[in-house]
């Protein structure tokens, strides 16, 4: 008979079984290890897949600050367990690095549910809320609330932009409403949020995460099964048929449908087509498209948009395509809204639920709220670092001077890879021009090499069109700026590149050398940071 103890053991960090294919975790580690997890290795696991770090993990388990005996835990046990196991599955060496990299690395191997959520509010749908429905090659589950990974009692501020996108969708009756931002400001936070408020005016709620996208014509069979469970069973087995079902049952029942990390499903810019323009280089420039094994995606999108129908569809990501900026409008049923970061006061209350604003001075929480433009997931990994390694003081935090590093890094990163050569290079010039800037002093002042002034204003115009429907660029009135945390990324990545920017197989892209090398020294030196140019 298992004791209080053990039962309070596997009690611990038990929602990662909402989120995660723990049985088959379990069990893969387990042949990586060559025997079985023991329970507290297990419990470890699961903390790690709720987000949390080493110290909030014994805070829980120990009710202990002191996070030593979770990390000797970790890096002597199921750190090792997770590279063997995740090396013999790619033949390659894979390392966890940090701590908030197993998630990243578990997901990416596919152990994470490809998720349906369905939500029948109206009595006469007779659906059993307590039946797992196998909706496709991912673990589906039926369950009441949206994800329980995302924690929304945590959720603060956006009162403004709840209440704006609720009108939207219940008074103005929108068909697709899409929810834009960067990384880390919160899109899937909001997005959980709002289908809380609203859940009870629909039939139906769907959730979807696109990271892992299956085919459209198996997601349409998932939406037909859900919508039109006995129906259309004799319909021409066509994609064009497919999405007119879907479209039906949109109309014959209100449903909100919420498809997350759309992006996911975009394709890169540097993998794009060049545009040769002769007797020039070649400029790697394109509109915001889909990967080519999701085409599809944009037809159902645009129909979702284009046809009448009762039911709202809700997109979150970091990029807007193509079809959605031909489509929408202020008094269109077709709506994008755009996070920026949160306000101070509500920053700071995340700084409050990580324990530090009572070992800090008030201005050094605005500080350090200001160098993240209130980006709430870097605000939390800095306020776990400043835990981890400066024992809750952001002054010292702040006077190493480091803004951009870890997943904060990684995020950034992965943004930046995406941009077409053009689109960099403008990053880089807002950068060393911080002040607000309009496009027309932009085009006026910055020439790319090879090209006349019109194919050179018109390449710059497309290049910051793509910026703002990428969520880089913030926009006031006409003019333009950058968050101070990005201005710290592009910056630093100008230093370890050396300045190298004149040289290399995109020097066509290069901005003036001593124009570059006076503003980063004016910048360095406003930073006070100790390099020499």
């Amino acid at each position: 008979m298992a004791t209080d103890g053990s039962t309070r053991m596997e009690d611990d960090f038990i929602e990662a079984k909402n989120y995660w294919e723990l049985e088959k975790l379990y069990v893969d580690l387990a042949s990586a290890k060559g025997k079985a997890l023991t329970p507290v290795e297990k419990k470890f696991l699961r903390g790690l897949l709720c987000g949390c770090s080493p110290a909030e993990i014994a805070k829980v388990v120990y009710q202990s600050g002191s996070s030593s005996t979770v990390r000797v835990y970790l890096s002597n046990g199921l750190y090792k367990y997770i590279e063997e196991m995740l090396s013999n599955q790619v033949g390659d060496s894979v390392k966890v690095k940090t701590w908030s990299r197993v998630t990243q690395l578990l997901e990416k191997a596919g152990y994470k549910k490809g998720w349906f959520h369905l939500q029948p509010v109206i009595s006469s749908i007779k659906i059993n809320k307590d039946k797992d429905f196998n909706l496709s090659s991912h673990e589906s589950t039926l369950i009441q609330h949206s994800d329980p990974a995302i924690n929304t009692t945590m959720f603060h501020g956006r009162t403004q932009e709840l209440m704006q996108i609720q009108d939207w969708i219940l008074q103005e009756r929108c068909r697709l409403v899409v929810i834009l931002g960067m990384g880390g400001i919160g899109k899937t936070a909001f997005s959980t949020k709002l289908v809380e408020e609203i859940q009870e005016q629909f039939e139906y709620v769907i959730w979807r995460s696109l990271n892992f996208a299956p085919p459209l014509e198996v997601l349409l069979d998932q939406l037909i099964q859900v919508i039109f469970p006995t129906s259309h069973s004799n319909s021409p087995n066509t994609l064009e048929s497919k999405i007119w079902q879907v479209v039906d049952g949109l109309r014959s029942c209100r449903c909100l449908i919420v498809f997350d990390h759309l992006d996911a499903i975009l394709e890169s810019s540097d993998r794009s087509e060049k545009i040769g323009i002769k007797n020039t280089p070649n400029y790697l420039i394109s509109q915001i498209r889909y990967r080519q094994e999701y085409e599809g995606y944009r037809e159902l999108i645009k129909r979702l948009g284009d046809i009448q129908h009762q039911s709202c569809v809700v997109l979150i990501s970091r990029e807007k395509p193509q079809e959605i900026a031909a489509l929408e409008g202020e008094r269109l049923p077709i709506r994008s809204l755009k996070l920026s970061g949160l306000t101070q006061q509500e920053s700071i209350l995340i700084l409050k639920a990580k324990g530090l604003t009572h070992k800090s001075i008030p201005d050094e929480c605005s500080a350090l709220v200001e160098r993240y433009a209130g980006n709430p997931l870097f605000i939390k990994l800095a306020a776990t670092t400043i835990q981890e390694l400066f024992a809750g003081n952001i002054s010292e935090f702040i006077a190493q001077e480091t803004v951009v590093f870890g997943e904060i890094r990684a995020i950034l990163d992965q943004q930046f890879q995406r941009l077409s050569q053009i689109e960099k290079y403008l990053l880089y010039w807002l950068s060393l021009h911080p002040s607000f800037l309009s496009i027309r002093q932009l085009q006026k002042d910055t020439v790319l090499p090879g090209l006349s002034p019109l194919t050179s204003q018109r390449l710059i115009l497309e290049a910051m069109e793509l910026l703002q429907k990428r969520s880089l660029i913030e926009k006031q009135a006409s003019r333009f700026s950058l968050s101070p945390v990005l201005i710290e990324y592009l910056v630093e990545r100008l230093i370890e590149e050396n300045l190298n920017l004149t040289h290399g197989k995109d020097s066509y892209l290069s901005m003036s050398q001593t124009i570059l090398t006076e503003n980063l020294k004016n910048f360095i030196r406003d930073n006070c940071l100790n390099l020499e140019i």
